[in-house]
């Protein structure tokens, strides 16, 4: 049953009673009629279930008594104790209980341990000599238990070569009290807004800034700064009345340039994964609240840190090669074998319109001749060694198809109207096809796929089933109303080198829900498509990348109104990429790009 004592609710301890054996002449198997036991029982059964009051009156200090064993329960925030007595004591009108207590703490702590009542005996009648030991043996007088938490360092995420990209730390919230300001509110008004203008310039209205505080209820929130700028304009501000500088904690990037978009993605995906378990300590204060001893410590137990797949250096070398071009820039890398993605770079251009590297859709142009050519391949309809024709012009049904330049190659395997990227060639075959047949074939390649990758929000592109012929013609060299992503050609290209589509994942440990697969891509599309873009680079349309090791892929200029798209998607061992400059032009630039990021990486990464 909960009594209340001290204006505080007590949960009922428990109170058992230890039988200790001893030889000792003073010692007892069983309490003695007239030893200090039983005067002892009631203390701690009263202390157990939280009725100090009941206790204190047992003792010859009551009112020193209660007072301690109030701050005891209040200090510790105690929701019970357990009381045990070990063994006693005594001689003529002196004597000892040992005891044992649990107390048990907020979410579910327990804190155990030994100590000593002494009793006296006065008029035969046993009491509580009390002293700060009946708490604790290392209790002195005029202290009391405090409970004290703390929390562990906040864990880290690193990249997958072991680096720090977040890591725990503080920004900083400002308000403006008005009742705080007083009559210095306007003076500390035209200060704040001159500090805060270059950070907003919503904010730099002295005299709004003034209403607005006066008309709230609580502190006008202003803004929330980064350490940096904290640091600049703090020493300013912090001392004027009305000032709230508020630090909160956060996880901050170790490097703001490290695929800033997909960072701030995966803290939010793991910030209720860092904290861990905090620690706790019961120490003794004095009368002034000063802590002096530490009487129990439970060490706390940081979370492990998180681990993202993106590599430091692939992502480093990616970053390097968007950052060549002014115009919106991109380049995804993934690890085929496991599907780590291990690179998400733009440049400043892209970030301007969020993360197109992951989601923005854009005609593929010639790259996604890949998925046209094992199409091909699959349906019997024609070999690397085929032979099939490559005019500089085609009419069909109603659309012209023209070769880049109008170059006519004539009648060649389909292994070379690949390298050289033949429009006609793959125009032909699509028409040929049924109306899902590169719907079909792309979902081989994970393209159409929903991939719910965890910490990064992907949309890989589209391929839309059509009846109309000149569509279906166009949709083969990538044109017509096929879409793609940067992430959803290097998921692609991924397939051609692993074999199968890759689960794409960001966070270790975290699965990647997947939605709409395809089958799985066939043998005898691989072993047809790795030759074919090998060609690419050593005799086609990528010979940039000659002597940069066994990289294979496609090239591709996907037009729109106006311009025409800079692409190329392919892989060198275990590094899939695609990459893509937008307005960029010829294929040649996107080519030059991977060249830089393939240059920057360490050597033969991956290879």
């Amino acid at each position: 049953m909960a009594t209340q004592t001290s204006s505080v609710t007590r949960t009922a301890g428990f109170l058992t009673i230890a039988a200790v054996l001893g030889a000792m002449a003073l010692s007892a198997c069983t309490p003695r009629p007239n030893g200090p036991e039983p005067a002892a029982e009631k203390f701690f059964t009263a202390l157990a279930t939280g009725d100090t009051a009941g206790a204190a009156e047992l003792s010859d200090r009551p009112e020193d008594a209660k007072t301690a064993l109030d701050e005891a329960w209040n200090g510790l925030q105690a929701t019970g104790l357990d009381a045990q007595i070990l063994g006693s004591k005594y001689a003529e009108d002196t004597g000892s209980v040992t005891y044992r207590y649990t107390w048990h703490l907020p979410k579910d702590r327990t804190w155990t341990y030994d100590g000593q009542l002494h009793m006296i005996r006065n008029e035969g009648r046993w009491a509580v000599r009390w002293s700060a030991t009946g708490l604790h043996p290392r209790l002195g007088e005029h202290q009391t238990f405090a409970l004290r938490a703390d929390a562990p360092r906040r864990a880290s995420v690193n990249e997958r070569g072991g680096t720090d990209v977040l890591v725990p730390g503080y920004i900083y919230h400002y308000a403006l009290d008005a009742r705080a300001a007083g009559a210095a509110l306007m003076p500390t008004a035209r200060a704040v807004a001159d500090a805060l203008r270059p950070f907003d310039p919503a904010l730099g209205d002295p005299q709004l800034l003034a209403e607005q505080a006066s008309a709230s209820a609580q502190p006008r929130s202003l803004i929330t700064l980064n350490k940096a700028d904290n640091d600049r304009i703090a020493p300013a501000l912090r001392r004027l009345a009305g000032v709230v500088i508020t630090p909160q904690p956060e996880m901050l990037p170790t490097d703001p340039t490290f695929a800033p978009a997909i960072v701030n993605e995966v803290r939010k995906a793991v910030a209720d994964e860092l904290d861990g378990q905090p620690g706790w300590r019961v120490v003794t204060v004095n009368q002034n609240g000063v802590d002096v001893d530490v009487l129990h410590e439970v060490e706390g137990e940081p979370a492990p840190s998180v681990t993202i797949s993106l590599n430091r250096a692939v992502q480093d070398a990616a970053q390097n090669a968007v950052n060549t071009t002014g115009k919106q820039a991109m380049l995804v890398a993934i690890k085929p074998s496991t599907g780590e993605i291990l690179a998400v770079a733009q440049n400043a251009a892209a970030d301007a319109n969020g993360p197109i590297a992951v989601m923005g859709q854009f005609p593929p142009g010639s790259t996604f001749k890949i998925i046209t050519a094992g199409a091909a391949i699959e349906r019997d309809m024609a070999t690397p060694n085929t032979l099939l024709g490559c005019p500089g012009t085609l009419d069909i049904g109603h659309r012209t198809v023209t070769n880049y330049d109008g170059f006519d190659l004539g009648t060649v395997p389909l292994s070379r109207a690949f390298a050289n990227s033949c429009n006609t060639t793959f125009g032909e075959l699509a028409a040929h096809m049924p109306p899902r047949g590169l719907t079909q074939a792309a979902a081989r390649y994970g393209i159409g796929t929903d991939y719910q990758v965890d910490g990064l929000t992907t949309l890989t592109g589209s391929v839309p089933p059509t009846v109309d012929l000149a569509e279906r013609t166009e949709d083969g060299f990538g044109q017509g109303k096929v879409l793609v992503s940067p992430f959803g050609m290097a998921l692609a290209a991924a397939t051609v080198a692993a074999g199968k589509t890759p689960v794409p994942r960001l966070i270790e440990g975290r699965q990647t829900l997947v939605e709409g697969a395809g089958a799985p891509i066939s043998p005898k599309m691989v072993d047809g498509l790795r030759p074919m873009m090998r060609l690419v680079v050593t005799n086609g349309t990528a010979k940039e990348l000659i002597g940069l090791g066994d990289v294979r892929g496609k090239t591709g200029e996907a037009e729109f109104m106006g311009g025409s798209h800079s692409w190329f998607a392919g892989y060198r061992g275990d590094l899939a990429f695609a990459a893509l400059i937008v307005g960029g032009g010829s294929s040649e630039y996107a080519v030059r790009m991977c060249k830089t990021m393939l240059e920057g990486l360490p050597h033969d990464y991956l290879a």
